[in-house]
């Protein structure tokens, strides 16, 4: 299983920014983001979820009349 969970570094410690069950002993990875990269890629994912949607169809269908 691969997931994403938002974290943050404070006091030299990784702190989870959401509540998650990971059993005792779970290898991870840690992937360190710059704040342009995070906020690039938090973007991208809201940006697929405005324009990929069946409900626009319809003005696509209005300017091809």
């Amino acid at each position: 299983m691969s997931n994403t969970i938002r974290a943050v570094v404070r006091g030299g410690r990784i702190e989870l920014l959401e509540k998650v069950e990971i059993p005792e002993g779970t290898e991870v990875l840690v992937t360190p983001l710059d704040e342009a990269e995070f906020w690039l890629k938090a973007s991208e994912s809201s940006a697929a979820s405005v324009w990929d949607n069946s409900e626009d169809d319809v003005y696509a269908d209005l300017l091809e009349k």
